[in-house]
């Protein structure tokens, strides 16, 4: 989906700015091999003090693409734009287990091709480009909390390899296309994220627990590992504040609240049916033990950290969830 998104914009100063951003890594690099970036399309320097900035996001009828697009299009000036871009948010990806393993081939080369594709572009008008990366490049982490210095220990052909493998390798080209053609790229490794919109059938764990008013919730053995929760209109301030920021990245974007999936699913059940009975099932291959990022980087670097906590976010989801399955809310 693409955007035009009208933002005043000072652009003396913004060039060598950018110039200046693309000879620094925040991972420690300071080669001086990093090429300046490409020149940006001709229109960026108009003379006109108020310019258009034109934003491509790629995955924007997903999950947290349409809430990273509403989040745009709130500037009145908003019109749809048929032409070169300024920045691309390339957010496309099948990211719920069961769409990824469905088809394994089609996610890789989404992470693969897709990021290719998105790069080029960038390339050829100059645009800053961020990837929304993923926790799960740390694997089942043998660290904890997970920081972004961490490589991870992740199986390189097991049945979740297509999209943990495949966005470590879209991590690599976009830090060669930054390193060899000067690309401007931020890259956010985002951690588990929900609320509304959210795929009812997509798999993953708040949404199978929130679409299921009266079954039990089944929560996968030993029910002790865990994972972290961040509301999607916090994620969508972490990705903006990245972009518009001058932190290459890779930055964790997620809360650092932890939970057990039996506490997750015991929450659930006291918010929505207290009556439901909570059940043990077989675990999936490569599923990690434990999840939680270590924002440090996100709070000293983009002054960001998230809001909404598990319980005031639970409810949003649940009534969104109710709206489209129908459910009336228990009296």
């Amino acid at each position: 989906m693409i955007v035009e998104i009208q933002i005043l914009i000072n652009w003396f100063g913004g060039s060598e700015k950018s110039r200046t951003m693309a000879k620094e890594m925040t991972n420690g690099d300071h080669s001086s091999s990093i090429k300046p970036p490409p020149m940006p399309s001709p229109l960026r320097f108009s003379k006109f003090f108020q310019s258009s900035m034109r934003i491509l996001v790629t995955g924007g009828a997903g999950f947290i693409g349409s809430h990273l697009v509403d989040k745009l299009m709130e500037n009145e000036k908003n019109e749809p734009l048929l032409v070169e871009v300024d920045q691309i948010y390339h957010l496309a990806c099948p990211a719920s287990p069961i769409f990824y393993k469905y088809n394994p081939v089609k996610t890789i080369k989404t992470n693969v091709i897709g990021t290719l594709n998105m790069l080029g572009l960038a390339k050829r008008v100059g645009a800053r480009i961020l990837l929304t990366s993923t926790s799960e490049v740390y694997g089942d982490p043998l660290i904890h909390p997970q920081t972004e210095s961490y490589w991870g220990n992740a199986n390189p052909i097991g049945v979740r390899s297509c999209y943990d493998e495949g966005k470590r390798v879209a991590e690599t080209l976009m830090f060669d296309y930054h390193r060899q053609y000067g690309i401007e790229i931020r890259i956010a490794r985002i951690f588990n994220t929900y609320g509304p919109r959210m795929n009812i059938d997509d798999g993953r764990v708040v949404s199978n627990f929130i679409c299921k008013h009266n079954e039990p919730l089944t929560v996968q053995a030993p029910g002790t590992q865990t994972r972290s929760f961040c509301y999607v209109s916090d994620m969508v301030d972490g990705l903006i504040r990245l972009m518009e920021g001058e932190n290459t990245g890779s930055i964790n974007i997620g809360n650092p609240g932890e939970f057990t999936m039996l506490e997750l699913a015991e929450t659930v059940k006291e918010l929505i049916n207290p009556d439901v009975e909570i059940t043990m099932v077989e675990n999936t291959p490569d599923d990690p033990r434990q999840r939680k990022p270590d924002i440090t980087k996100a709070k000293e670097l983009l002054g960001w950290e998230p809001k909404i906590k598990l319980r005031n976010g639970l409810p949003l989801m649940e009534d969104d969830f109710r709206l489209r399955l129908g459910v009336p809310r228990r009296k």
